[in-house]
């Protein structure tokens, strides 16, 4: 008696080993994306060669990139992105992919890279947030859900260009 109930007993886990799959991958998979935002000014001339971005102004059309490289220090994504017309970006990486390795995760792997400007008077890079070597990434806990969306949004920049030429300062 014992037996038989043991064979049904082990008999149903196995029915029910064979169906779990078919239960969990009848579940949509939740899409996550990665999206770097930030902004790109026009530095102050009274500012040029400082990290100051007092009386700076946003650059509208302004574009910049965003450069994820793996362990081996190899790029694995690259894409440029233009700012609106606020001089504000919002950059979903489309096609980033990160494996199980830690230092493949955004904030080790991706900086964000001033690229041009569309200001003839303020085109000049600047270091300004590390944008010459690329502007780390923040996380600032900003994310995005949706039924089967999910946005993980980090930081960058700000990052700033600079005037090509500044009248010296007249001292009164």
């Amino acid at each position: 008696m014992a037996s038989t109930q043991l064979l049904i007993l082990l008999s149903s886990l196995m029915l029910f080993q064979l169906t779990l799959p078919t239960i969990t991958s009848a579940e949509p998979e939740k899409k996550i994306d990665v999206v770097v935002e930030g902004m790109v000014y026009c530095q102050h001339c009274e500012h040029s060669g400082s990290w100051s971005l007092s009386e700076a102004k946003p650059i509208p059309a302004a574009n910049i990139s965003v450069i994820c490289k793996n362990y081996k220090d190899q790029v694995s994504y690259y894409k440029v992105f233009e700012t609106d017309g606020n001089g504000y970006f919002y950059a979903q990486l489309e096609g980033f992919t990160m494996s199980q390795c830690l230092v493949e995760h955004p904030l080790q792997s991706c900086h964000v890279k001033p690229v041009s400007s569309p200001l003839k008077d303020c085109n000049l890079l600047t270091n300004i947030n590390y944008g010459l070597y690329g502007s780390p990434l923040r996380f600032k806990g900003k994310k995005l859900y949706g039924s089967n969306y999910e946005a993980v949004i980090y930081a960058a920049g700000p990052l700033a260009f600079r005037p090509d030429h500044c009248p010296p300062p007249t001292h009164v």
